[in-house]
């Protein structure tokens, strides 16, 4: 279907504006097929085989699946990197993104507690953070309210997939650069470590989203008072 045509005259920002609302929105069939929705989908069915290596307690089954869910991290920056650039942000992409971050990062979780690698107790608190935000972000998105990620949520989500990939490959390596040698280092007390600093950013960045979504409801119900 041919663009319509421009009227004389009308600037760039008001063709764009008039070309965007000109375009039909594509129905979820086809958002399925698109490149960063098939990356997310391969994300969500790496679960199956991560799970399967983790649960074998070897040392070459514990690289294999840190070399899974290392894979699955990079892919989570590149598909919602690729749905802005080739602009093909979708609804389905915006609700499957999330959910796969979450998916693959709490059955990590749970098979290291089954593994004794991690207190259940971390996964219990991490797990009510992340619904308590999800639905904070849900309602904030019911009022109309658009609350962005903080520099405290990024930073506990690069920690948290560093030491979940330090707990998965488990056993001790051996650091040596040249004149440096650093000995054996275990890698599950690392991944621990890195947990435990990421879970006070995700309550540092929990009370930011709380503290936003405040002040916006707020400047909200401001701006339609009499």
């Amino acid at each position: 279907m041919n663009a319509p045509s421009a009227p004389s005259g009308e600037s760039k920002r008001a063709r764009k504006r008039r070309l965007k609302a000109a375009t039909v929105r594509k129905p979820i069939s086809e958002d399925v097929f698109n490149l960063p929705n098939m990356l997310t989908f391969g994300r969500i069915l790496a679960i199956v085989p991560f799970c399967m290596y983790l649960a074998q307690d070897t040392r070459r089954d514990g690289v294999m699946a840190a070399f899974i869910f290392t894979l699955a991290a990079i892919t989570d920056f590149f598909d919602g990197y690729l749905a802005r650039r080739m602009g093909v942000v979708s609804v389905l992409g915006k609700f499957l993104d999330p959910l796969a971050d979450k998916l693959i990062v709490m059955a990590a979780l749970v098979g290291c507690v089954h593994l004794g690698r991690i207190s259940p107790w971390f996964v219990v608190v991490l797990l009510g953070r992340e619904l308590s935000v999800s639905g904070l972000r849900a309602i904030a998105s019911s009022e109309g309210v658009v609350i962005a990620a903080g520099q405290d949520g990024k930073t506990k989500t690069a920690l948290q997939m560093i030491g979940i990939i330090c707990l998965v490959a488990a056993y001790p390596v051996r650091l040596d650069y040249g004149y440096l040698d650093f000995g054996l280092v275990n890698l599950v007390r690392v991944g621990r470590f890195m947990l435990y600093v990421s879970l006070a950013f995700s309550v540092a960045a929990m009370a930011q989203y709380i503290a936003l979504f405040a002040a916006a409801v707020d400047a909200k119900v401001a701006k339609h008072r009499p």
